[in-house]
């Protein structure tokens, strides 16, 4: 489980992936993949592509899981479950003609395709030696949903790829100590 660096770390993993992906497409100088917000204009040189983070949400379907308890030797504790986050992407190409970008687009499909599920020694930062896995699908969304995304940061409509992440585990700080039960009474009678 990752601590509160973790959207961070799911960030980095992916520019990493996609950097090395990319490596195919020209052995002089590839593409490189950056992580961006795209406030800013985007250097062109080398050609890239952008991973831009635009939605964070809780995955619905990971509500109402039980504590997590922590196993002796250690003093006994109980901690609030993970909270299971959704991470939706906007991967973009950058620089370079129509067709470089397009073979961009086509190696992050690709990569993302042969490999939906990052996991073991693909996860660094706070998810590394986690038996944690981070799966990746290409968002089906409308072009006019798209061009809304476009239309929030305020830039021009691009062709691009929307890729969700889930479930990202982000755990609690709360962490509450848990005493053993000494003595019970039962129908009015006390036991030990």
């Amino acid at each position: 489980m990752g601590d509160f660096g973790v959207i961070a770390d799911v960030s980095n993993i992916i520019v990493e992936t996609l950097t090395e992906s990319l490596k195919a497409l020209s052995p002089d100088q590839p593409p490189i993949a950056e992580l961006n917000d795209l406030s800013g204009t985007v250097q062109t040189t080398p050609a890239k592509l952008t991973v831009f983070l635009y939605d964070v949400s809780e995955d619905p379907t990971s509500r109402n899981r039980p504590p997590v308890r922590s196993q002796p030797p250690a003093a006994p504790t109980s901690r609030k479950p993970p909270m299971a986050l959704l991470l939706r992407y906007l991967i973009t190409p950058w620089g370079g003609d129509p067709v470089t970008q397009h073979r961009m687009l086509g190696r992050a499909l690709q990569t993302f395709y042969d490999d939906a599920i990052l996991d073991g020694a693909q996860l660094t930062g706070s998810l590394s030696g986690t038996t944690d896995a981070l799966h990746l699908g290409l968002t089906p969304l409308t072009l006019d949903q798209k061009s809304w995304v476009w239309y929030a940061i305020q830039k021009p409509y691009r062709v691009s790829l929307n890729y969700e992440v889930r479930v990202v585990d982000l755990e609690s700080a709360a962490v509450t100590a848990v005493r053993p039960v000494r003595s019970r009474v039962v129908d009015g009678v006390r036991t030990t």
